[in-house]
């Protein structure tokens, strides 16, 4: 399976801010249990790219780490030379695509406008990160799909349990989930379990309406 199909297999793309190393693979294998087996470490935290590294070397094959919040053709570099095996941006960077398709590494640009999503497509996007999602609600993306039905999109910005289904109802392929599934609360309590049933009810969420389709 590619790495792209294994990013929309699951749909649920857990956002991780403020990553620490001696902490991640213990992140990654609370979310693994609840049935997601793939994590975005993004990268404006100093210890960021030594995350994805141990994230790579110690989890394999059953895992697949990306980096995000990636800003330019040299920081994509350095997150795909670390082991991060799909790039996301929070904004439209034409040498963050560039590098992404270098190494063969899937490539998710944030657009927000059609014109913004149809570009990003147009220079290679996989799939187009419609942020801030949240504000812009799921009907947006059903009126996005309408013209653009072609485009794979990924909707990120305030997301959770609550709303993840009406957003792949919507006819997102995937999902990018931050604070309501791994806050730095909870990782600094070290409460592993919620996240694993976090993690459990967003699935099913997605299973469920992926069914309803």
């Amino acid at each position: 399976m590619t790495q792209l199909a294994r990013l929309s297999k699951v749909g649920v793309i857990p956002v991780v801010r403020g990553s620490q190393p001696e902490t991640i693979l213990l992140l990654a294998k609370a979310l693994q249990a609840g049935g997601i087996d793939t994590i975005e470490i993004t990268l404006e935290t100093p210890g960021a790219l030594e995350a994805i590294r141990k994230v790579s070397t110690e989890m394999g094959e059953t895992f697949l780490v990306g980096a995000g919040t990636v800003l330019d053709g040299e920081t994509a570099r350095l997150a795909i030379l670390a082991g991060a095996q799909f790039i996301v941006s929070p904004s439209l960077h034409p040498a963050v695509i560039t590098v992404a398709k270098r190494y063969g590494k899937p490539v998710a640009p944030g657009a927000m406008s059609p014109t913004e999503i149809v570009r990003a497509y147009e220079l290679g996007a996989d799939m187009v990160k419609v942020f801030p999602a949240s504000t812009l609600g799921p009907k947006y993306i059903k009126d996005i799909r309408g013209p653009l039905g072609h485009i794979p999109l990924m909707a990120t910005g305030g997301i959770n349990e609550n709303n993840a289904a009406d957003f792949i109802k919507a006819g997102c392929k995937a999902i990018g989930v931050g604070g309501s599934l791994v806050s730095r609360q909870v990782i600094e309590e070290g409460n592993w379990s919620y996240i694993t049933e976090k993690a459990g009810h967003l699935v099913e969420a997605v299973r469920a309406a992926r069914s309803e389709k």
